[in-house]
């Protein structure tokens, strides 16, 4: 009983450490809608409802998309965790296009989408991102809303393209020096549970993973004054780690201080009742925050 609690605890502590993925991820936890049960259908040039398929250099990337455009309003697009695929984010997806046009997409190795053809970088990853706001924003500009990975991939790729993503929302995203956060915290000497999740965690930070994505450590740089926010997980879960936990919860929040660099209208909130799942833990509270960044973008 107690090996299988010990075994748990390292797949949860691994997926919300790295924020990438690693073989049951997923269990942690779900969405609330599987985009199979959204119908999908043309609704004017360019635009669409439900769920299709892109192509983007030979290979197929599933896009999901749902809600009506608002003149004025930007597209939401929402990037999911690593480990996780447009689905888990379903139930997120259909709160908030209610009031907004939200699309979303499973990034190459995950979900319905072909395997990458090798490592990817974030620069690759964000070529596909370009591909995939093309066909679902046109002209229009966006706002990103990640989770975990998908923030970090988020926060790394709006600065490069300030011309079209107009707000951002970071949702635990993974902190910008993941990979020197997490080998301070656990030194070499450390054993157990500890050991474990810093080797496994480093290895798909190096690309080990379904998505072969690698994920250096790197500078946080500015996307100018859009809006942003950022959402930690209140519930130190984190914790759990023998002799370790408190240290990786305090650097897991610095790593959430540390993306307000991005710009002069960044704020941070704590979700108290979540741990790193927030959209499905506290999901009123993760879309009241994605309603405020494009409210500020539209200039209401």
């Amino acid at each position: 009983m107690i090996r299988d609690v010990r075994a748990s605890a390292l797949i949860a502590l691994c997926c919300a450490v790295a924020g990438v993925g690693l073989a049951g991820c997923d269990e942690s936890a779900q969405g609330d809608a599987n985009p199979s049960e959204i119908m999908e259908w043309a609704d004017g040039e360019g635009s669409f409802t439900g769920t299709k398929k892109i192509e983007v250099d030979g290979r197929s990337v599933n896009v999901s998309c749902s809600g009506t455009p608002v003149e004025g309003r930007p597209v939401v697009v929402l990037l999911h965790g690593g480990g996780d695929g447009l689905g888990k984010m379903a139930g997120f997806q259909q709160s908030l296009s209610e009031r907004d046009r939200v699309c979303s997409y499973d990034r190459l190795g995950a979900g319905a989408s072909d395997q990458p053809d090798g490592p990817q970088t974030l620069e690759s990853g964000g070529e596909v991102l370009t591909a995939v706001l093309d066909q679902v924003a046109g002209d229009a500009p966006v706002v990103l809303a990640g989770h975990s990975l998908g923030g970090l991939i988020a926060a790394r790729y709006a600065p490069d393209h300030q011309d079209r993503v107009a707000g951002l929302v970071l949702m635990d995203a993974t902190s910008p020096t993941q990979s020197a956060d997490l080998a301070k915290e656990i030194p070499e000497s450390a054993t157990g549970m500890a050991v474990e999740l810093r080797e496994q965690t480093l290895a798909v930070l190096r690309g080990e993973s379904p998505e072969k994505l690698v994920v250096p450590d790197g500078e946080v740089r500015s996307a100018g004054d859009i809006p942003v926010e950022v959402i930690q997980h209140g519930k130190q879960y984190l914790a759990a780690v023998p002799e370790y936990g408190p240290g990786l919860e305090r650097a897991w929040s610095g790593g959430q201080r540390k993306w307000l660099a991005m710009s002069s209208r960044s704020t941070l909130i704590s979700a108290a009742n979540s741990e790193h799942y927030i959209y499905v833990d506290q999901p009123g509270l993760a879309v009241q925050a994605v309603q405020r960044v494009v409210a500020q973008a539209a200039g209401d």
